[in-house]
């Protein structure tokens, strides 16, 4: 079948959008969807072990959210930076777009300036800074990239870190993560559930949003993943695999097997998964709800099943689930 955006899209009450994370992480909800019996589940994430399979791999992503919004004369001004090219230059988005055209310098504060080097057709910006990225300059105008459907409160920053994040670099949370406490790791790694990482930053291939009614058309942006040869090793270990997130599920359906085994790697991926898409290397998933019209809701509706996925969520809105970054939770077994 040929599925289109508006396949994609759904009413969500507005108070359903969680403004702030479960206290403590693993006390959000969670739904349980079992694709053999299509029975749905109500339950607590901090139980989350009794439905898991024995012995499976919890696959997450260690990817820690950087501080990459900028925002300068008191937020009236914002550069949210997407990739850093060398330590003055780079790509970011900006607002307002006006202020920033081709050969233009902005003054953004008495030290700070930014000059537009170029503008692609989606608006991205080349900017050309003054001073290091680095610079203690910018320290004070460093926020959270918090979704801009929550409001900005750095009193949550911490809690839009995953307790094993790691490795700076992504412009989002991998928020399947975020319900997970040490307290909860020990008890299921005590079960024979082992943690096994991997690293994406997250970047627009996750969170940009798909603007063709065709979503074949949808070019995603691509995100840097690495994997070592001691995870690769460890992964072919396991019994099954337990997707933490989306962006775990990117980063095992992009590696490369040979004779059916994971091979260490890093580099870009821009894998786009949809309806259709036949599975390689997932079991089990575990995520969050998503935004309508999202690449991540179609990668959802490919693993689950694309009419199943409706029912789910039409389920977790009559149950008045938490929806989106600091919602609540989702087992796909």
């Amino acid at each position: 079948m040929e599925y289109t955006l508006s396949d994609f899209d759904y009413h969500l009450p507005e108070e359903l959008i969680a403004q702030k994370p479960a206290e403590p992480r693993d006390h959000s909800r969670l739904l349980v969807y079992n694709r053999t019996s299509g029975m749905i589940t109500d339950d607590f994430f901090y139980n989350i072990g009794s439905h898991l399979p024995q012995k499976t791999s919890l696959v997450v992503n260690n990817s820690k959210v950087e501080k990459a919004r900028l925002l300068f004369q008191d937020g009236k001004v914002e550069i949210f930076v997407i990739k850093t090219i060398n330590h003055t230059v780079v790509e970011a988005m900006v607002r307002p777009g006006k202020k920033f055209r081709p050969g233009k310098t902005v003054q953004l504060t008495e030290e700070i300036t930014a000059k537009t080097l170029s503008v692609a057709e989606d608006g991205i910006r080349i900017l050309e800074l003054n001073l290091p990225l680095n610079h203690n300059c910018f320290e004070s105008h460093r926020h959270t990239p918090f979704p801009p459907y929550i409001k900005r409160n750095e009193g949550f920053a911490s809690r839009y870190q995953t307790v094993y994040a790691k490795d700076e670099g992504s412009k989002a949370a991998p928020t399947a993560g975020l319900h997970f406490t040490p307290e909860l790791l020990e008890k299921l790694h005590l079960m024979g559930m082992q943690k096994k990482e991997i690293t994406l930053h997250v970047g627009l291939g996750t969170f940009a949003p798909v603007k063709t009614e065709c979503i074949r058309q949808h070019i995603m942006h691509s995100e840097w993943y690495h994997v070592t040869q001691e995870q690769a090793e460890s992964l072919n270990r396991s019994a099954s695999i337990t997707a933490v997130g989306t962006t775990s599920v990117r980063v095992l359906e992009s590696m490369q097997k040979i004779d059916g085994k994971f091979m260490a790697c890093s580099g870009d991926t821009d894998i786009f998964i949809t309806p259709g898409y036949r599975f390689r290397s997932v079991h089990h998933l575990i995520t969050n709800f998503h935004l309508p019209k999202s690449t991540l809701l179609m990668l959802v509706s490919a693993f689950a099943g694309f009419e199943e996925t409706r029912e789910i969520y039409r389920h977790a809105i009559r149950q008045k689930y938490r929806f989106y970054s600091f919602g609540d939770a989702m087992l796909i077994i």
